[in-house]
């Protein structure tokens, strides 16, 4: 049997709808079909780790967030990179098509 994955947005959903009392956890685990107790050890595990929700300071957050804005500025840098790669490598080839072999030499090209 396939052990299933639930994502922790899901998890969330489901122990706030649990909180809430709105409808039986018998019933919502009928309804999502997951057993009981694994509901209950998400909502024990919810319960327990609700205090770090606010224990993270402000510049916790600050660095999570210069963290994220600085690998995006990385990706996109990977992303230009690849870029040129690939337009240098098209004129040295196109430059050897027109100017010949020896282009490097003509046009005072000169290799890092």
């Amino acid at each position: 049997m396939k052990k299933r994955q639930f994502s922790a947005e899901y998890k969330t959903k489901i122990v706030l709808e649990i909180i809430q009392g709105d409808e039986q956890i018998g019933a919502i685990a009928a309804r999502e079909s997951i057993s009981r107790n694994q509901l209950q050890n998400w909502k024990k595990e919810f319960i327990e780790n609700a205090s770090r929700a606010f224990s993270q300071n402000k510049d916790e957050k600050e660095a999570q967030k210069i963290i994220s804005e600085t690998k995006e500025r990385e990706e996109k840098l990977m992303a230009k990179l690849g870029q040129l790669v690939i337009e240098n490598d098209w004129l040295k080839k196109k430059s050897a098509q027109v100017l010949g072999p020896d282009w490097e030499t003509k046009s005072g090209y000169k290799k890092l």
